[in-house]
Order: C-alpha cells, then sequence, then structure tokens
C-alpha cells in the first residue's frame, strides 16, 4: 500500500506574514525595532559583501587578484558587489592612468570601521556555523 503524500505547502504560502502584531514593530504605529540594522543591510546586504570587505581587510587589491582570491564569485558578482560597495562608500576605486587601465579597490574608513562587526560575525560563525559546538541545537 502507497503511503499518502504530504502535501506542500504553495511557495506564496511560506512568505505570508502571521495575523496579528508585526514582530519587528514595538507597538502599532511605532518605528521598527531594528532600523538601523536594516539600513546596514541594504548596504551589506550583497550576497558576497562580507567576503570582499574581509579580502580587502588585508590590504588594496587589485580586480583579478580580488577574483582569483575569491574563486568561489563569479566576475559578474564581483563587479555588482564592488560597485554596489563603492556606491555606499564602504569601498574606493582608484584609477591609475597606465596601459591597459590599472584599478584597485581599498577600504574606505567606513569600511575599515566595519572590521570590528565583521571579526564578531566570524567569531559567531566558528561557535554556531556550521559544524560548531551550538550548530545542532534546538530545531
Amino acid at each position: 500500500m502507497q503511503e499518502s503524500a504530504r502535501k506542500e505547502p504553495a511557495k506564496n504560502e511560506s512568505l505570508k506574514k502571521p495575523a496579528g502584531k508585526d514582530p519587528i514593530l514595538k507597538e502599532p504605529g511605532q518605528e521598527p525595532e531594528f532600523t538601523h540594522i536594516c539600513s546596514v543591510l541594504q548596504i551589506l546586504g550583497a550576497k558576497w559583501s562580507f567576503l570582499v570587505i574581509a579580502e580587502l581587510s588585508k590590504g588594496p587589491r587589485r580586480f583579478n587578484r580580488l577574483h582569483r582570491d575569491l574563486a568561489i564569485v563569479r566576475t559578474q558578482s564581483l563587479t555588482d558587489v564592488l560597485r554596489h560597495l563603492e556606491e555606499h562608500g564602504v569601498i574606493r576605486r582608484e584609477v591609475f592612468p597606465t596601459v591597459p587601465v590599472t584599478v584597485e579597490y581599498s577600504l574606505t574608513e567606513k569600511g575599515r570601521d566595519f572590521q570590528a562587526a565583521l571579526k564578531e560575525l566570524d567569531k559567531w560563525a566558528l561557535k554556531w556555523g556550521s559544524g560548531g559546538e551550538g550548530s545542532q541545537g534546538n530545531r
């Protein structure tokens, strides 16, 4: 006898907000609780931003060196992340008038200031990330 197939929820069904109070808002009509974190995630939320910032924290890099060091990142994705971070003042793009043109990327003061938070994220990942002591916690 066949086991009855489990009904999967529709894609949009899992994205629906639960009825009632929004969990991010303190009280109806008040500012969201994590406004500042959300604005940071808009700047750093690109998929590979953290890796690019971590790599540039070692010092200025040219595009090809970054691409080699971050081999997991596709060329177009790296280009997009670099543009995004430059637009938000996290990295500096410096063009040298050589033939062919040389472009070097480095962290701005804003980017260097983020290094402390990046180190804390790394500590958290070591403890709770894949294979960490608490990674199999309450599921």
